[in-house]
């Protein structure tokens, strides 16, 4: 077992039975509001290409993948859940991947997983890139676009034309500076500006602390 599992079974255990309770109280609002589900699972890639369930707690509607634009989300997103939309400003929502990483589905660290369709967007030498690790609860490419919905929404382009021609190539060598400076000072690192990210969504901390590839 590598020191990065280590620290993931660890971390990700701790957490979860610290956040038991908040958790059991955002289940009981979620299982009493909206569609009333708890969970949102689907279908994402990961280590060496196999797919798995990605959990999250529910803040969309049921059929939100097939309409609108798919599994890309706008400011006020009408598709949203009024208590979802506070568990995504605060990514509680995020809280049950956890479990993903206790299983070894995921690490605290890497790749963000993307569904199949988001995952076409990345250039083939990226895609084989990625997949040699386990994918992230945070990772490089959501600490710098964790504002995506505003760009999506500000671009002149179609939602899907600009996440396709504009935000994935710069994701793709977001993940590829990821591969190639990755250990275990940059996952902290990582994690550090994933809270601060968290507290203080304007921040730039991150163009100081990590000597990015030009373009961010």
């Amino acid at each position: 077992m590598t020191t990065k599992r280590l620290l993931d079974i660890l971390v990700s255990g701790f957490v979860l039975a610290l956040i038991l309770p908040l958790g059991l109280v955002i289940a009981a609002l979620l299982a009493i509001t909206g569609e009333r589900e708890v969970f949102f699972a689907q279908q994402r890639i990961g280590l060496d290409g196999r797919t798995f369930r990605l959990l999250k707690f529910a803040t969309m509607l049921k059929k939100s993948p097939q309409m609108g634009t798919g599994t890309l989300t706008l400011p006020n997103d009408p598709r949203v859940l009024p208590v979802g939309r506070v568990l995504r400003i605060t990514k509680l929502n995020e809280l049950p991947q956890l479990w993903n990483v206790l299983r070894g589905d995921m690490s605290l660290v890497g790749p963000r997983p993307l569904a199949q369709q988001d995952f076409d967007c990345y250039a083939p030498r990226v895609q084989r890139e990625i997949i040699k690790n386990r994918p992230g609860l945070t990772g490089v490419g959501s600490i710098v676009f964790r504002d995506e919905e505003r760009i999506l929404a500000a671009s002149a382009l179609p939602p899907l034309d600009c996440y396709r021609l504009e935000i994935a190539p710069r994701k793709g060598d977001l993940e590829l500076w990821y591969a190639e400076n990755r250990s275990m000072a940059l996952d902290l690192k990582l994690l550090l500006l994933t809270a601060v990210a968290v507290l203080a969504p304007h921040s730039r901390l991150h163009e100081r602390l990590l000597d990015l590839p030009a373009g961010d």
